[in-house]
């Protein structure tokens, strides 16, 4: 952890300490969390860029969780490619579920609140998707809009199921503890100060109906012994505001600063607003590019008309940030490889270092790890001077060779060296 001193503004990454509770994987899953109607299904579907998920006005229409994987927007990557233009591009993606919809007393299995409450768990991540638009067409399961009674919902129950599952941890680290020191069932056993602590921590938090990863002074025992918990409020939390068309076109909605000072009163974390009315509007018109730009600069003449003006007054589609954010906080980068057959970028962790990064391709790669080779975007993309090739790069000093210590950066252009030999037949 960094020392309480250090802002985020000398380099803190929020993220880093929202995800150290989470699984050290290359593949995770953001997750969309909510009451029934507020647009999960529908934003899912605009994510991914098809109608994967089944989007129907009345609650629980999505009873299993769609899992779909989104196109991580990536313009160094395109660049790569164009560069390349090879027969084979692979991009990376993220994988989404879209959950279905919980409500009050989900917790105690109110609605299909128990099967819910399991798939968020599943999840690494959580989009909290919450309604701050109005709507005669569209049901809400309250029969009126009030983002903060919504949040408060959610975060309840999610705090709810953690508040049972806290109880169940206590009694097993209390059995552990018996079976261990050879105690009888009844007897109190004396459990060790950094499991009270990290529990009491937890305990507080959820008492305060606020998420644990928000909570900073964890300490790295503490975290080890939460992380096997198995706690929903331990994931990374992005809030999504869905707002109308209107009121996302001139970016504003009485909700956003009531929304904003809830999210800060428990524990903070980013919120971004977006329209699904004005994002499905767009989606439509994706075979038409020429309509599409047309709508784009109705609504920035309309946003203009509002008092907005210079880059505040363009209107764009808020789906690539979101997918960059749920890509961001569960800690995920990429590198590339690319070369006349093919050009793919790899998603891992950050933090990972070069031989697990070359285990992603193949596992061959890391067990006869000897090199890699590397080169920035930055880099190549300053230097290569037209060509598919790192020849240039290699000229400036620029391509650089980097051992099993080295930690891979997001955007790393890489080949790996390795040199796996099999044993003789006798």
């Amino acid at each position: 952890m960094p020392p309480k001193s250090k802002k985020k503004d000398d380099g803190e990454d929020p993220n880093m300490r929202a995800a150290r509770f989470g699984r050290v994987k290359n593949t995770l899953t953001m997750g969309f969390v909510g009451l029934p109607n507020v647009g999960k299904s529908s934003l899912t579907n605009l994510l991914a860029g098809a109608m994967h998920a089944e989007a129907a006005n009345y609650p629980f229409c999505t009873i299993d969780p769609n899992v779909v994987q989104c196109i991580v927007p990536d313009k160094s990557f395109k660049y790569i490619a164009d560069c390349w233009k090879p027969p084979s591009v692979v991009p990376a993606v993220l994988k989404v579920t879209d959950i279905a919809g919980l409500i009050k007393g989900a917790s105690e299995g109110a609605g299909l609140g128990n099967a819910f409450l399991s798939h968020i768990a599943a999840v690494d991540g959580i989009y909290h998707l919450v309604r701050a638009f109005d709507s005669d067409e569209v049901i809400h399961v309250d029969d009126s809009v009030d983002p903060i009674r919504d949040l408060e919902t959610i975060q309840g129950e999610l705090c709810a199921k953690d508040r049972e599952s806290l109880v169940k941890v206590l009694q097993l680290e209390k059995e552990t503890v018996r079976k261990a020191k050879g105690m009888a069932k009844a007897a109190e056993p004396t459990l060790s100060d950094t499991f009270k602590e990290a529990y009491a921590k937890c305990e507080k938090l959820i008492a305060e109906n606020t998420p644990i990863q928000t909570h900073e002074d964890f300490t790295a025992a503490e975290v080890e012994i939460i992380r096997d918990w198995g706690l929903i409020t331990t994931k990374p939390q992005i809030y999504v505001v869905n707002l109308s068309q209107k009121n996302y076109i001139r970016k504003g909605s009485k909700w956003l600063p009531k929304i904003n000072a809830w999210v800060k009163e428990h524990g903070g974390g980013q919120i971004l607003p977006v329209s699904c009315d004005f994002e499905q509007v767009l989606f439509d018109l994706k075979d038409d590019p020429e309509k599409q730009k047309v709508f784009l600069d109705q609504c920035t003449e309309e946003a203009k008309a509002a008092g907005l003006k210079g880059p505040q007054a363009e209107v764009k589609s808020m789906i690539p940030r979101l997918i960059r954010a749920g890509r961001s906080a569960l800690c995920l980068q990429s590198f590339y490889t690319a070369g006349p057959k093919e050009v793919r970028a790899w998603t891992i962790m950050k933090g990972t270092l070069a031989p697990q990064a070359a285990g992603v391709i193949h596992t061959d790669f890391e067990r006869g790890f000897i090199k890699a080779e590397v080169c920035a975007f930055d880099d190549f993309k300053a230097l290569h001077a037209g060509q598919p090739s790192m020849a240039k790069i290699k000229e400036a000093g620029k391509y650089r060779q980097e051992g099993k210590s080295y930690v891979m950066n997001d955007g790393d252009i890489v080949v790996f060296m390795h040199n796996v030999t099999t044993s003789k037949k006798k």
